[in-house]
């Protein structure tokens, strides 16, 4: 049997899973790190711990599976996406701590580049909207008010990276510092039309090149790691930013394919294949993970509060002791009898991008109960999705491809049976729940294993890709279109001044 290791780092834990080559798990370990929130909307972490807890995962991992360095044919990473670090290339020590995706810091650079009309120009070379969540105004925050870092930054002292590059640093002995194309692309920094960092970007945020990681594909060599962390050499041969790699986790590897994530938020991506489109519903474009020679897009989206909604009403409304409860609660009533929940508690994202937008309920009669309320909380992150599935088909199509044919899910809340068969009604196409729900893990031990010559193609890949439930569309499409349009009369009061 040939094993392969994924480092999974991520918000708010590191995680390591063995992996077969099947793609089952072995063994799997997990650590928590901690959350610095140093000022309102600042969130931070400290990057030797980050470290110390994925490395310490590793180990741990490799030990439950009775399993040596030399059992283990290649290393894949994935990462939380465009957090952002800087340190010193001589002494590897962080000039700062990392500034996480979720940090608002930078709003007001993000706010100077659109009232320049500079935000147009952004767009069609890297097919993101400007916005502090990307990694190029956190640079720049740390550059202008971290004491000496521009200068030495100018002096070739500093290298900069997303976690994926400060592991692959650690990791080998030669302080490798790469990155790859899926991350690059979530900087605001890569050109990904071109395939390579844009000057007229480095020079609108003042941004040093030197400061920059090479970019590989994602399925490539990226060093060695060093004999004295895991007890021998282990190849790197996958890296890839979390939801990229999810996505080649669900083996969504051609045009018009989606996969949605069902987190605290909820992450979409639909693979639109080899040419680059911009949306004109409210996405953002993005490179997907590549295992070719040539660049591959997808279209993402991004709902803000998902199952953080579940959250709220265990923890604020105290409406039950775990998260689980939700379900049997929800199901408890046959519908939400007219109750429109919408969680726009940090404003809303795709498609709507509405900052200013707060969390409403409506709907509410005398014969309401928190049942009814439990109900349209779940119906929210339905709701949620479907909008923004709607707006990817209307994109691919638009671009000249196909509208979504499935969903492929994956994430904590995919596991509510309620829940995914009220998307499925909504959206009117299959949901597709697969065994194996590791899906973002699972992703970065596949791009290792084409590096390595685990996997012969990526067609082997979908081969190992196995559906659990199917959930099919069981409502009229009338009354779905009823509800979306009770949903969107919901938003727009949610979105009122």
């Amino acid at each position: 049997m040939t094993y392969l290791l994924a480092l999974d780092q991520g918000t708010s834990s590191s995680r390591s899973i063995v992996f077969s080559e099947n793609g089952e798990i072995v063994a799997q370990a997990q650590r928590e790190f901690t959350q610095l929130f140093p000022q309102p909307g600042w969130v931070e972490h400290d990057p030797m711990e980050i470290w110390a807890t994925q490395l310490a995962t590793a180990r741990e991992a490799l030990s439950k599976a009775g399993l040596r360095a030399q059992d283990i044919k290649a290393i894949g990473i994935t990462n939380q996406r465009e957090t952002t670090l800087v340190w010193d290339r001589r002494t590897g020590q962080p000039v700062y701590n990392a500034i996480v995706w979720q940090d608002r810091r930078s709003e007001p650079a993000c706010a100077e580049l659109r009232e320049k009309g500079q935000d147009a120009e952004i767009l069609q070379r890297t097919g993101l909207r400007v916005d502090a969540y990307f990694s190029a105004t956190k640079l720049k925050w740390i550059l202008d008010n971290v004491e000496g870092a521009r200068a030495r930054a100018e002096r070739g002292e500093l290298a900069f990276g997303t976690v994926d590059t400060w592991l692959i640093w650690q990791l080998t002995a030669d302080r490798r510092h790469l990155t790859d194309v899926s991350n690059a692309s979530r900087t605001m920094l890569y050109n990904v039309r071109d395939g390579r960092w844009d000057p007229a970007l480095l020079d609108m945020l003042g941004v040093e090149a030197s400061l920059l990681p090479e970019v590989l594909p994602s399925s490539a060599q990226f060093g060695v790691s060093n004999a004295a962390l895991l007890g021998g050499e282990i190849p790197i041969c996958g890296v890839a930013g979390d939801q990229q790699s999810a996505l080649v986790g669900q083996a969504c590897f051609e045009s018009g394919m989606a996969k949605n994530t069902y987190g605290t938020g909820c992450f979409m991506l639909m693979h639109t294949g080899a040419d680059f489109h911009t949306s004109a519903n409210g996405l953002v474009t993005t490179l997907a993970a590549q295992t070719g020679t040539g660049p591959e897009y997808a279209f993402e989206g991004s709902v803000f509060v998902a199952g953080a909604v579940v959250q709220w009403l265990r923890d604020g409304l105290k409406a039950f002791p775990t998260s689980s409860d939700i379900e049997a609660m929800a199901r408890s009533v046959p519908d939400a009898n007219g109750v429109m929940l919408v969680p726009a508690f940090t404003g809303l994202g795709a498609p709507y991008w509405n900052p200013d937008a707060r969390g409403i309920i409506t709907g509410l009669t005398r014969g309401t109960t928190i049942a009814h309320i439990a109900r349209a909380a779940l119906d929210s992150i339905a709701f949620q999705s479907a909008a923004l599935l709607q707006a990817m088909s209307r994109d691919s199509v638009q671009a000249g491809g196909e509208a979504l044919r499935e969903l492929r899910v994956d994430g904590g809340a995919c596991v509510n049976d309620l829940l995914m068969q009220f998307q499925a009604d909504l959206l009117g196409i299959p949901v597709l729940r697969p065994s194996m729900v590791e899906t973002t893990a699972l992703g970065a031990a596949f791009l290792a294993g084409l590096t390595s010559g685990v996997y012969s193609s990526r067609d082997e890949l979908s081969r190992l890709w196995k559906v659990q439930r199917t959930f099919e569309p069981q409502c009229d499409r009338g009354r779905a279109e009823e509800l979306m349009a009770q949903w969107e009369k919901a938003v727009r009061q949610a979105c009122a001044e």
